[in-house]
């Protein structure tokens, strides 16, 4: 019989770092399955999983026995891949016009859209307070609204990735959009 989770731990912090191994063994599968469902790129979610890996190993002397070793790297792989995902839509496009020959190249032409110095504090309130109330929702719910609205999942793939019946994804994200609506009345309402 396996040792659980959290005894291989344990054991890694008392100095028998090659278990450590067990665990990559143990999850590894699972876990760059998780990640390519939200990366949707093979190569990325193996990339992915082996620096979720090398970050956990460090960190292991932060880990909290109260809770299940899986929970927990499965929430620091969640991050890593949100944060890949943010930075994937951050592309550069060219200003610049390509030379069609008659001499009129150069950068188009665009209308301004700047916001006020306002519009800006107001986004980066706005953002910060939707960041507090979804870290404030339980664990469930945090996790499934992230997976839907970071990691673009369907509620298919999020039924078969959860292990969920697609009826209570749907019921837990209604409750959790609930949830964040009540939380963030006064930002919605300007």
């Amino acid at each position: 019989m396996q040792p659980p989770d959290e005894d291989l731990v344990a054991s890694i912090l008392k100095g028998k770092r090659l278990l450590f191994e067990e665990l990559v063994g143990r999850y590894q599968g699972r876990l760059v399955n998780y990640l390519y469902r939200m990366l949707r790129n093979e190569e990325d979610a193996h990339d992915l999983a082996q620096e979720v890996f090398v970050k956990i190993y460090g960190a292991l002397d932060r880990f909290d026995p109260k809770y299940r070793f899986s929970t927990w790297l499965f929430r620091v792989a969640q991050n890593a891949a949100i944060d890949k995902i943010r930075k994937r839509r951050l592309k550069l496009v060219s200003l610049h016009r390509p030379d069609t020959g008659d001499g009129d190249s150069g950068e188009w032409e665009l209308e301004g859209q700047e916001l006020t110095p306002y519009q800006e504090a107001r986004n980066v309130e706005r953002g910060t307070a939707i960041k507090q109330a979804i870290d404030g929702l339980p664990w469930e719910y945090q996790e499934l609204i992230s997976m839907r609205h970071y990691g673009e999942l369907s509620y298919d793939e999020i039924a078969k990735l959860k292990e969920m019946p697609l009826g209570t994804v749907k019921n837990k994200l209604f409750r959790g959009r609930q949830m964040l609506k009540e939380r963030l009345g006064d930002y919605l309402t300007d």
